[in-house]
């Protein structure tokens, strides 16, 4: 039988365990020209992934791009996370006018991009343009 300090034991595992997938997700790197810039040279398959933390669609699309980014095809692709919020600059250069969208670079080439997607096989297939 659980005593309190096993059933609490227990519990913070299960959270732990729980929200892997969610902080593995948050590795991906902010955007910088430098890191965009070197990518693109070194003919890398990029994600442009623009975020914002009030989003619940963005939030809906990180664990599915954790899971993607984990499979071996994806192994090289190059993920930067761009905030809706403080990059309006940027977000004009790239004509985004809504969080949750998703832009994929082959090299200097954009092949493709998508605006509150959350069905895992179709993110699955935009990504799959920039191998």
């Amino acid at each position: 039988m659980f005593d309190r300090r096993s059933f609490l034991a227990a519990a913070a595992l299960g959270a732990v365990i729980a929200l892997t997938p969610l902080f593995s997700a948050q590795a991906a790197q902010s955007y910088s020209d430098k890191a965009f810039t070197a990518a693109q040279a070194a003919g890398k398959p990029i994600l442009l992934h623009i975020t914002a933390p009030w989003c619940p669609t963005c939030r809906a699309q990180k664990p599915i791009l954790s899971k993607i980014e984990s499979e071996p095809k994806f192994k090289n692709l190059v993920v930067l996370n761009i905030d809706f919020d403080s990059s309006k600059g940027l977000l004009r250069k790239l004509r985004v006018a809504q969080q949750s969208t998703l832009i994929v670079y082959k090299g200097k080439q954009e092949v493709g991009r998508s605006t509150g997607d959350t069905n895992p096989d179709s993110i699955a297939a935009l990504l799959g343009k920039a191998i």
